[in-house]
């Protein structure tokens, strides 16, 4: 799970790091106001954040509803000295509503649901492509990577290829948090399903799959963006 926290506060980012690092998270991140956090929401792929409501300038409930608009799939926990807000919050389609200074277990019991919730939404989850005259129900891990084709994508899995009758920009949208990475404009590889990689003239990168013997390339701004996302 990749978390964002966002608190102008460093004393409270400092705390809340230092409770979910003991509860056993370590892809975190910290952003200091809005701005920041949009940044790298855009930029990359966020499964949680903690949102602090009283920010200046762009308050957390002001950026939960961007946030949401710009990822519909993202979890948000909105942390407040007050409670007033909670009812908003829930309006905006937060998972958890923490009243500062809450306790580790009052933490450990919102990211346990957030889990159960995602977990939930990552079962049902599915893809309807067609192969031919038929049409395939497509779970995300049985997907090796997908290419875009004009205004729909085809789709490399377990059962062959496939057309769905969407745009690349829009699917990886909707694949955020299935392990999913863009590495060309044109491709989104399943990160599970790499065998091997190499690297190739201007340090672009060629990957080989595990269940075929398919083999495709980056951009060089992809392998880039890949090589910083795995670097840490």
């Amino acid at each position: 799970m990749r978390i964002l926290i966002v608190d102008d506060e460093e004393l409270a980012r400092a705390r809340l790091l230092r409770m979910l690092t003991s509860l056993g998270y370590s892809d975190i991140q910290e952003s200091q106001n809005a701005q920041e956090a949009m940044d790298v929401c855009k930029n990359e792929e966020i499964n949680l954040v903690f949102l602090d409501i009283n920010m200046p300038n762009t308050s957390g409930i002001e950026l939960g509803y961007e946030l949401k608009f710009l990822s519909p799939e993202i979890s948000i926990v909105f942390q407040t000295a007050y409670e007033e807000h909670a009812l908003k919050a829930f309006d905006i389609g937060a998972v958890a509503y923490l009243v500062k200074p809450y306790s580790i277990e009052q933490l450990k019991t919102a990211l346990d649901r957030i889990k159960v919730s995602q977990e939930s939404e990552s079962k049902e989850f599915r893809i309807l492509s067609k192969q031919g005259d038929n049409y395939l129900l497509l779970k995300p891990e049985e997907i090796h990577y997908i290419k875009a084709d004009l205004s729909e994508v085809m789709i490399r899995s377990t059962k062959g290829f496939s057309y769905y009758a969407q745009k690349i920009s829009d699917l990886e949208k909707k694949l955020q948090g299935h392990d999913f990475v863009k590495i060309h404009r044109s491709y989104l590889i399943n990160i599970n399903e790499i065998k091997e990689m190499e690297t190739i003239e201007q340090s672009k990168l060629r990957f080989f799959f595990k269940n075929n013997s398919d083999s495709i390339e980056s951009s060089k701004d992809g392998a880039k963006a890949f090589r910083e996302r795995f670097s840490h």
